[in-house]
Protein backbone atom coordinates (compact mmCIF):
# COMPACT_ATOMS: atom_id res chain seq x y z
CA UNK A 1 0.00 0.00 0.00
CA UNK A 2 1.49 3.19 -1.07
CA UNK A 3 2.19 6.29 1.85
CA UNK A 4 1.12 9.33 1.15
CA UNK A 5 3.09 12.83 1.83
CA UNK A 6 2.93 14.18 4.92
CA UNK A 7 0.92 17.34 4.43
CA UNK A 8 3.08 19.25 7.08
CA UNK A 9 6.15 18.56 5.43
CA UNK A 10 4.28 19.92 2.32
CA UNK A 11 3.58 23.04 3.66
CA UNK A 12 6.58 23.89 5.20
CA UNK A 13 8.44 23.58 1.61
CA UNK A 14 6.64 25.73 0.55
CA UNK A 15 6.79 28.36 3.07
CA UNK A 16 10.34 28.79 2.70
CA UNK A 17 10.52 28.50 -1.07
CA UNK A 18 7.88 31.23 -1.14
CA UNK A 19 9.94 33.31 1.93
CA UNK A 20 13.14 33.19 -0.73
CA UNK A 21 11.48 34.29 -3.40
CA UNK A 22 10.02 37.07 -1.49
CA UNK A 23 13.48 37.76 -0.59
CA UNK A 24 14.48 38.38 -3.92
CA UNK A 25 11.50 40.56 -4.73
CA UNK A 26 12.09 42.54 -2.20
CA UNK A 27 15.82 43.15 -3.05
CA UNK A 28 15.33 44.17 -6.47
CA UNK A 29 12.73 47.35 -5.59
CA UNK A 30 15.63 48.14 -3.31
CA UNK A 31 18.34 48.35 -6.27
CA UNK A 32 15.61 49.87 -8.31
CA UNK A 33 14.92 52.66 -5.43
CA UNK A 34 18.86 53.08 -4.78
CA UNK A 35 19.04 54.06 -8.66
CA UNK A 36 16.35 56.24 -8.70
CA UNK A 37 17.21 58.22 -5.63
CA UNK A 38 20.69 59.36 -5.40
CA UNK A 39 22.46 59.18 -1.69
CA UNK A 40 21.66 62.18 0.70
CA UNK A 41 25.52 62.84 0.25
CA UNK A 42 25.56 63.65 -3.34
CA UNK A 43 22.01 65.05 -3.17
CA UNK A 44 23.05 68.00 -1.03
CA UNK A 45 26.32 68.20 -2.82
CA UNK A 46 24.60 67.98 -6.45
CA UNK A 47 25.96 72.21 -7.44
CA UNK A 48 29.38 70.96 -6.55
CA UNK A 49 30.55 69.78 -9.95
CA UNK A 50 32.97 67.81 -10.68
CA UNK A 51 33.73 66.85 -7.49
CA UNK A 52 30.15 65.18 -7.40
CA UNK A 53 30.97 63.14 -10.00
CA UNK A 54 34.48 61.69 -8.72
CA UNK A 55 32.68 61.06 -5.28
CA UNK A 56 30.05 58.97 -7.31
CA UNK A 57 32.71 57.08 -8.71
CA UNK A 58 34.82 56.63 -6.02
CA UNK A 59 31.64 54.80 -4.33
CA UNK A 60 32.26 51.23 -3.26
CA UNK A 61 30.82 48.41 -5.79
CA UNK A 62 27.47 46.73 -4.51
CA UNK A 63 27.52 42.77 -3.55
CA UNK A 64 25.57 40.94 -6.06
CA UNK A 65 22.08 40.02 -5.38
CA UNK A 66 21.78 36.50 -4.10
CA UNK A 67 19.23 34.30 -6.27
CA UNK A 68 17.04 31.29 -4.96
CA UNK A 69 19.54 29.36 -7.78
CA UNK A 70 22.46 30.97 -6.12
CA UNK A 71 21.54 29.54 -2.48
CA UNK A 72 20.72 25.91 -4.19
CA UNK A 73 23.66 25.75 -6.75
CA UNK A 74 26.22 28.11 -5.44
CA UNK A 75 27.25 31.41 -7.36
CA UNK A 76 29.73 30.32 -9.61
CA UNK A 77 31.07 34.08 -10.23
CA UNK A 78 31.98 34.06 -6.82
CA UNK A 79 33.56 30.52 -6.35
CA UNK A 80 35.46 31.68 -9.52
CA UNK A 81 36.23 35.31 -7.40
CA UNK A 82 37.25 33.39 -4.29
CA UNK A 83 39.37 30.58 -6.48
CA UNK A 84 42.93 31.19 -5.44
CA UNK A 85 45.01 32.15 -8.19
CA UNK A 86 48.02 30.38 -8.75
CA UNK A 87 51.16 32.16 -10.93
CA UNK A 88 53.74 30.20 -12.17
CA UNK A 89 56.89 30.46 -10.28
CA UNK A 90 59.68 33.60 -11.63
CA UNK A 91 62.76 30.90 -12.55
CA UNK A 92 65.68 33.76 -12.72
CA UNK A 93 67.99 32.08 -15.37
CA UNK A 94 71.29 31.41 -13.77
CA UNK A 95 73.91 33.66 -14.44
CA UNK A 96 76.62 31.73 -16.09
CA UNK A 97 80.28 31.39 -14.42
CA UNK A 98 82.32 33.55 -17.22
CA UNK A 99 86.25 32.01 -16.65
CA UNK A 100 88.09 34.99 -14.87
CA UNK A 101 90.24 36.89 -17.02
CA UNK A 102 93.39 35.99 -17.17
CA UNK A 103 95.89 38.65 -15.86
CA UNK A 104 97.65 41.06 -17.97
CA UNK A 105 101.24 39.73 -18.18
CA UNK A 106 103.70 43.48 -17.78
CA UNK A 107 105.90 43.37 -21.04
CA UNK A 108 109.67 43.48 -20.20
CA UNK A 109 111.67 46.57 -20.88
CA UNK A 110 114.10 45.10 -22.88
CA UNK A 111 111.18 43.03 -25.04
CA UNK A 112 110.95 42.61 -28.70
CA UNK A 113 108.73 45.27 -30.29
CA UNK A 114 106.70 43.59 -33.11
CA UNK A 115 104.75 46.76 -35.46
CA UNK A 116 101.77 45.49 -37.30
CA UNK A 117 101.56 48.18 -40.47
CA UNK A 118 98.87 48.27 -43.09
CA UNK A 119 94.96 48.91 -43.58
CA UNK A 120 92.33 47.35 -41.46
CA UNK A 121 93.36 43.81 -42.29
CA UNK A 122 96.32 44.71 -40.11
CA UNK A 123 94.35 45.48 -36.80
CA UNK A 124 92.57 42.70 -37.03
CA UNK A 125 95.95 40.37 -37.84
CA UNK A 126 98.02 42.61 -34.82
CA UNK A 127 95.29 42.21 -32.58
CA UNK A 128 95.12 38.34 -32.81
CA UNK A 129 99.01 38.22 -32.14
CA UNK A 130 98.35 40.32 -29.14
CA UNK A 131 95.85 37.29 -28.26
CA UNK A 132 98.70 35.17 -29.50
CA UNK A 133 101.88 36.83 -27.31
CA UNK A 134 99.36 37.58 -24.29
CA UNK A 135 101.76 35.41 -21.90
CA UNK A 136 104.99 36.01 -23.49
CA UNK A 137 106.70 39.51 -21.60
CA UNK A 138 109.36 39.30 -24.04
CA UNK A 139 107.70 40.13 -27.08
CA UNK A 140 105.65 43.68 -27.29
CA UNK A 141 103.22 43.48 -30.46
CA UNK A 142 102.32 47.18 -31.44
CA UNK A 143 99.21 48.01 -34.08
CA UNK A 144 99.78 50.47 -36.75
CA UNK A 145 96.78 49.48 -38.75
CA UNK A 146 95.20 52.49 -40.60
CA UNK A 147 91.83 51.91 -42.10
CA UNK A 148 91.20 52.33 -45.77
CA UNK A 149 95.05 53.04 -46.54
CA UNK A 150 96.87 52.37 -49.53
CA UNK A 151 100.31 52.51 -51.08
CA UNK A 152 97.79 54.56 -54.31
CA UNK A 153 96.81 57.82 -51.97
CA UNK A 154 99.80 59.26 -50.00
CA UNK A 155 97.34 62.21 -49.91
CA UNK A 156 94.99 59.82 -47.92
CA UNK A 157 98.03 58.01 -46.04
CA UNK A 158 101.78 58.63 -46.86
CA UNK A 159 103.12 54.61 -46.13
CA UNK A 160 106.68 55.40 -46.85
CA UNK A 161 106.77 58.57 -45.58
CA UNK A 162 105.65 56.90 -42.34
CA UNK A 163 107.53 54.02 -42.42
CA UNK A 164 110.46 56.42 -42.35
CA UNK A 165 109.84 58.41 -39.29
CA UNK A 166 109.00 54.83 -37.83
CA UNK A 167 112.87 53.62 -38.52
CA UNK A 168 114.10 57.45 -37.36
CA UNK A 169 112.18 57.11 -34.14
CA UNK A 170 113.37 53.26 -33.58
CA UNK A 171 110.13 52.49 -32.85
CA UNK A 172 110.28 48.70 -33.60
CA UNK A 173 112.12 45.86 -33.52
CA UNK A 174 110.38 43.72 -36.56
CA UNK A 175 107.86 44.99 -39.51
CA UNK A 176 105.15 43.19 -40.20
CA UNK A 177 103.06 44.07 -43.25
CA UNK A 178 99.44 43.24 -44.85
CA UNK A 179 97.60 45.77 -46.92
CA UNK A 180 96.12 45.72 -50.49
CA UNK A 181 92.06 45.91 -50.10
CA UNK A 182 92.02 49.83 -50.82
CA UNK A 183 95.24 49.63 -53.75
CA UNK A 184 92.61 49.43 -56.27
CA UNK A 185 92.36 53.12 -57.18
CA UNK A 186 93.75 55.31 -59.94
CA UNK A 187 97.65 56.42 -59.11
CA UNK A 188 98.45 60.32 -60.18
CA UNK A 189 102.14 60.19 -60.96
CA UNK A 190 103.14 63.45 -62.35
CA UNK A 191 99.80 64.95 -63.12
CA UNK A 192 98.52 62.32 -64.93
CA UNK A 193 95.89 59.81 -63.40
CA UNK A 194 96.63 55.90 -64.33
CA UNK A 195 93.97 53.27 -64.00
CA UNK A 196 94.44 50.67 -61.85
CA UNK A 197 96.48 47.53 -62.86
CA UNK A 198 97.89 49.67 -65.72
CA UNK A 199 101.38 49.29 -66.93
CA UNK A 200 102.52 52.56 -65.13
CA UNK A 201 100.56 51.95 -61.87
CA UNK A 202 102.20 48.59 -61.67
CA UNK A 203 105.96 49.70 -61.98
CA UNK A 204 105.09 52.78 -59.53
CA UNK A 205 102.82 50.22 -57.21
CA UNK A 206 106.03 47.76 -57.07
CA UNK A 207 108.22 50.64 -56.77
CA UNK A 208 106.78 51.73 -53.28
CA UNK A 209 106.10 48.70 -52.28
CA UNK A 210 110.55 47.74 -52.83
CA UNK A 211 111.50 51.17 -51.24
CA UNK A 212 109.62 50.41 -48.46
CA UNK A 213 110.66 46.74 -47.82
CA UNK A 214 114.56 48.21 -48.26
CA UNK A 215 114.38 50.98 -45.87
CA UNK A 216 113.46 48.67 -43.28
CA UNK A 217 116.05 46.22 -44.16
CA UNK A 218 118.43 48.76 -44.51
CA UNK A 219 118.12 49.53 -40.99
CA UNK A 220 118.19 46.23 -39.73
CA UNK A 221 114.48 45.84 -39.38
CA UNK A 222 113.25 42.24 -40.63
CA UNK A 223 110.00 42.55 -42.65
CA UNK A 224 107.47 39.85 -42.71
CA UNK A 225 105.02 40.83 -45.38
CA UNK A 226 101.88 38.69 -45.84
CA UNK A 227 99.95 37.78 -48.72
CA UNK A 228 96.47 38.72 -49.91
CA UNK A 229 93.45 35.80 -49.11
CA UNK A 230 91.13 35.29 -51.23
CA UNK A 231 87.57 37.46 -52.07
CA UNK A 232 84.30 37.30 -52.50
CA UNK A 233 83.36 39.72 -55.23
CA UNK A 234 84.98 37.85 -57.93
CA UNK A 235 86.19 41.20 -59.75
CA UNK A 236 87.56 42.37 -56.97
CA UNK A 237 88.98 38.76 -56.19
CA UNK A 238 90.79 38.95 -59.34
CA UNK A 239 92.28 42.03 -58.65
CA UNK A 240 93.76 41.25 -55.48
CA UNK A 241 95.09 38.55 -56.83
CA UNK A 242 96.83 40.77 -59.36
CA UNK A 243 97.91 43.12 -56.80
CA UNK A 244 99.48 39.63 -54.39
CA UNK A 245 101.93 39.09 -57.50
CA UNK A 246 102.83 42.50 -57.81
CA UNK A 247 103.69 42.69 -53.51
CA UNK A 248 105.37 39.26 -53.68
CA UNK A 249 108.00 40.29 -56.24
CA UNK A 250 108.47 43.99 -55.29
CA UNK A 251 108.99 41.87 -51.39
CA UNK A 252 111.53 39.76 -52.74
CA UNK A 253 113.26 42.32 -54.45
CA UNK A 254 113.53 44.26 -51.19
CA UNK A 255 114.67 41.88 -49.35
CA UNK A 256 111.33 40.67 -46.98
CA UNK A 257 110.05 37.19 -46.11
CA UNK A 258 106.75 37.06 -48.27
CA UNK A 259 104.18 35.11 -46.69
CA UNK A 260 101.59 33.64 -48.76
CA UNK A 261 98.25 32.77 -47.44
CA UNK A 262 95.89 32.29 -50.09
CA UNK A 263 96.05 28.18 -50.04
CA UNK A 264 95.49 28.92 -46.16
CA UNK A 265 92.24 30.17 -47.19
CA UNK A 266 90.65 29.17 -49.98
CA UNK A 267 88.12 26.47 -50.73
CA UNK A 268 89.15 23.04 -52.22
CA UNK A 269 88.98 24.74 -55.89
CA UNK A 270 90.81 27.41 -55.20
CA UNK A 271 88.01 29.99 -54.59
CA UNK A 272 86.46 31.93 -51.64
CA UNK A 273 85.24 30.12 -48.58
CA UNK A 274 84.12 31.90 -45.72
CA UNK A 275 84.63 28.87 -43.47
CA UNK A 276 87.85 26.86 -42.91
CA UNK A 277 89.24 24.50 -40.01
CA UNK A 278 90.58 26.66 -36.79
CA UNK A 279 93.37 26.48 -34.67
CA UNK A 280 91.47 23.39 -33.16
CA UNK A 281 90.45 21.82 -36.62
CA UNK A 282 86.66 22.19 -36.23
CA UNK A 283 85.01 24.16 -38.72
CA UNK A 284 84.08 27.51 -38.00
CA UNK A 285 83.81 30.83 -40.48
CA UNK A 286 87.12 32.10 -41.53
CA UNK A 287 85.87 35.46 -42.84
CA UNK A 288 83.23 38.70 -41.95
CA UNK A 289 80.13 39.04 -44.01
CA UNK A 290 81.90 41.80 -46.01
CA UNK A 291 83.99 39.18 -47.78
CA UNK A 292 87.07 40.66 -47.08
CA UNK A 293 88.06 40.72 -43.52
CA UNK A 294 88.73 37.75 -41.18
CA UNK A 295 86.84 36.79 -38.16
CA UNK A 296 88.22 36.18 -34.81
CA UNK A 297 89.39 33.04 -35.62
CA UNK A 298 90.19 33.70 -39.08
CA UNK A 299 93.01 36.03 -37.61
CA UNK A 300 93.72 33.64 -34.89
CA UNK A 301 94.91 31.12 -37.11
CA UNK A 302 96.63 33.87 -39.79
CA UNK A 303 98.49 34.86 -36.55
CA UNK A 304 99.51 31.58 -35.95
CA UNK A 305 101.26 31.44 -39.43
CA UNK A 306 103.08 34.77 -38.95
CA UNK A 307 104.46 33.50 -35.44
CA UNK A 308 105.97 30.56 -37.88
CA UNK A 309 107.46 32.80 -40.08
CA UNK A 310 108.70 34.66 -36.78
CA UNK A 311 110.16 32.52 -34.98
CA UNK A 312 113.46 33.06 -37.61
CA UNK A 313 114.09 36.72 -36.06
CA UNK A 314 112.47 36.23 -32.47
CA UNK A 315 113.59 32.91 -30.51
CA UNK A 316 111.31 34.31 -27.23
CA UNK A 317 114.42 35.61 -25.54
CA UNK A 318 113.79 39.07 -25.87
CA UNK A 319 116.16 39.28 -28.64
CA UNK A 320 116.27 39.80 -32.99
CA UNK A 321 118.17 36.42 -33.93
CA UNK A 322 118.01 33.25 -36.11
CA UNK A 323 116.92 30.33 -34.66
CA UNK A 324 119.15 28.06 -36.10
CA UNK A 325 117.73 23.83 -36.45
CA UNK A 326 120.28 21.28 -37.12
CA UNK A 327 118.20 19.18 -39.62
CA UNK A 328 120.08 16.02 -38.49
CA UNK A 329 119.52 16.40 -34.98
CA UNK A 330 118.07 12.92 -33.77
CA UNK A 331 118.71 11.28 -36.59
CA UNK A 332 121.41 8.42 -36.61
CA UNK A 333 123.83 10.87 -38.96
CA UNK A 334 123.80 13.14 -35.85
CA UNK A 335 127.37 12.25 -35.25
CA UNK A 336 128.86 12.08 -38.77
CA UNK A 337 131.04 13.99 -39.85
CA UNK A 338 130.15 16.34 -42.37
CA UNK A 339 133.10 17.46 -44.76
CA UNK A 340 134.29 19.42 -45.71
CA UNK A 341 132.37 22.39 -43.67
CA UNK A 342 133.73 20.67 -40.13
CA UNK A 343 134.66 23.46 -37.61
CA UNK A 344 132.78 25.85 -39.56
CA UNK A 345 129.81 25.88 -37.04
CA UNK A 346 126.45 24.25 -37.62
CA UNK A 347 125.46 28.42 -39.09
CA UNK A 348 127.94 28.06 -41.67
CA UNK A 349 126.68 24.35 -42.64
CA UNK A 350 122.91 25.77 -43.04
CA UNK A 351 124.23 28.82 -45.11
CA UNK A 352 125.77 26.93 -47.12
CA UNK A 353 122.78 24.26 -47.48
CA UNK A 354 120.81 27.57 -48.16
CA UNK A 355 118.48 26.73 -45.09
CA UNK A 356 119.40 29.54 -43.69
CA UNK A 357 120.10 33.03 -45.20
CA UNK A 358 121.98 36.11 -42.99
CA UNK A 359 120.17 39.56 -42.37
CA UNK A 360 123.21 40.78 -44.10
CA UNK A 361 123.99 38.32 -46.70
CA UNK A 362 124.33 40.44 -50.29
CA UNK A 363 122.96 38.73 -53.17
CA UNK A 364 125.76 37.77 -55.62
CA UNK A 365 125.99 38.75 -58.85
CA UNK A 366 126.78 37.71 -61.86
CA UNK A 367 129.73 40.30 -62.15
CA UNK A 368 131.89 38.31 -59.47
CA UNK A 369 131.91 35.02 -60.80
CA UNK A 370 135.42 33.74 -61.96
CA UNK A 371 135.95 33.91 -65.33
CA UNK A 372 139.08 31.95 -67.29
CA UNK A 373 139.16 34.66 -70.29
CA UNK A 374 142.76 36.06 -69.28
CA UNK A 375 146.05 34.65 -70.39
CA UNK A 376 147.63 35.65 -67.21
CA UNK A 377 145.37 34.30 -64.46
CA UNK A 378 144.82 30.40 -66.18
CA UNK A 379 147.62 29.18 -68.60
CA UNK A 380 146.38 27.94 -71.40
CA UNK A 381 145.76 24.21 -71.87
CA UNK A 382 146.15 21.53 -69.21
CA UNK A 383 149.24 19.41 -69.13
CA UNK A 384 148.28 15.67 -68.53
CA UNK A 385 151.78 15.04 -67.29
CA UNK A 386 150.89 16.90 -64.01
CA UNK A 387 148.90 13.22 -63.61
CA UNK A 388 151.90 11.37 -63.48
CA UNK A 389 153.77 13.88 -61.56
CA UNK A 390 150.96 13.82 -58.69
CA UNK A 391 152.27 11.48 -55.45
CA UNK A 392 149.83 8.30 -55.49
CA UNK A 393 147.14 9.58 -52.89
CA UNK A 394 146.82 12.73 -53.66
CA UNK A 395 143.35 14.19 -55.32
CA UNK A 396 144.73 15.10 -58.45
CA UNK A 397 146.43 11.78 -59.25
CA UNK A 398 143.45 10.30 -60.61
CA UNK A 399 144.79 6.88 -60.09
CA UNK A 400 148.03 7.02 -62.02
CA UNK A 401 150.07 9.16 -59.48
CA UNK A 402 153.67 8.86 -59.39
CA UNK A 403 155.27 6.36 -56.57
CA UNK A 404 158.16 7.82 -54.45
CA UNK A 405 160.73 5.85 -53.61
CA UNK A 406 159.92 2.53 -54.97
CA UNK A 407 163.04 0.57 -53.99
CA UNK A 408 162.40 1.38 -50.56
CA UNK A 409 165.04 2.23 -47.83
Amino acid sequence: MQRKPNRLVIWLAGLAVLALVLTDVLTMFAEAREMVTPPAAITAQAESGPMLVAQADQAPPRKKRRTLMDLLFGDPQEQQQQAPVVEKPVVKPKKADLPPAKPKIEKASGATRLAVFGDSMATDVGLALERLYADDPNLAVIVQGVGSSSFVRPDFFDWPKTIDQQIAANTFDIAVFIIGINDRQKMRLNDQSYGSLTPEWTTEYSARVSNVVRAMRAANKPVIWIGLPPMEAPKFGKAMIQVNEIQRLAAFSGGAEFLDIYDKFAAEDGGYTSRGPDLNGNQVRMRKDDGIHFSAAGADKLAFYVSQSLRNYYRGGGAVGIEVADPLLGTDAQLMLRPPYQGLGQMKLLEVAGAVIPLTNATRRAVGLVTADTADAVPAGFDLTQMLEAPVGRADAFGVGKVENPAGP
